[in-house]
């Protein structure tokens, strides 16, 4: 899971130095929704995501672990570092994905290109844009060399209440039906500490996220072209 980057397209050389941890927890319904065609599909996901910004740029990592009763299933994890030294709101952007399960690992996949990132005044609404070369590097069916096009926005609401932020990936992989997967994950958060009556330390924020994919989950009889939409109930913690 791809996480929010809410902070992150906020942007960054104008905020020189900027950091932000958080924590989630999140349950998914995906076997309530789909039965047996997902019950191989651990519920319990947590993540560890962590946003730092910079003179030069920012740096971007999360690691998400997937959970069944007893055990860690897998785990994923995605690290991005962007670089500006100039003035224009185009920066290099470079990233690693991957990650291990109890049959291996996941494919790794290396990324390079350029993100154009846009913020409003107060930092209230974030949006980017990335256009990137993606290579493959374990594909074993069509061309380890492909591209990746990638949004993520944030948008707080309600005096700071309410956050509504995501991202949704479209990238090429020859492995495929239809050569395409589009992974999106928006999610909705209402941030305690914002409210009047709460302790602004207590920087819990209690939500829900919604994963949209296709062909990128896997189902029990491992035919993967097919869409998803997987909710979760999801608590999050802000360092």
């Amino acid at each position: 899971m791809k996480r929010i980057l809410l902070t992150a397209l906020t942007i960054l050389a104008s905020l020189p130095m900027l950091a932000q941890l958080n924590v989630q927890m999140h349950y998914d319904f995906a076997d309530a929704l789909y039965g047996n065609e997902l019950s191989n599909r651990a519920h319990w996901t947590a993540t560890v995501e962590n946003f730092k910004a910079d003179k030069w740029g920012s740096t971007y990592f999360f690691v998400d672990g997937n959970f069944a009763d007893n055990s860690m299933e897998s785990a994923y994890a995605e690290f991005s570092r962007e670089l500006r030294f100039w003035k224009a709101p185009i920066a290099i952007h470079v990233e690693y994905n991957g990650g291990l399960s109890g049959s291996g690992s996941y494919n790794d996949a290396y990324l390079a290109g350029a993100a154009w990132n846009w913020a409003n005044k107060d930092f209230s609404k974030t949006f980017s844009l990335q256009l990137l070369y993606k290579y493959l590097a374990k594909q074993q069916v069509g061309s380890k060399h492909s591209w990746q096009a990638t949004i993520v926005w944030g948008i707080h609401f309600a005096k700071g209440v309410c956050t509504f932020s995501g991202y949704a990936d479209l990238w090429h992989d020859g492995s495929v039906k239809g050569n395409l997967v589009f992974s999106s994950e928006p999610q909705f958060w209402v941030n305690l500490a914002a409210l009047d009556s709460v302790d602004d330390d207590f920087k819990l924020s209690l939500g829900t996220e919604l994963e949209l994919t296709k062909n990128q989950v896997w189902p029990t009889d491992g035919l993967n072209d097919r869409f998803y939409a997987i909710p979760t109930l999801a608590a999050k913690w802000t360092f």
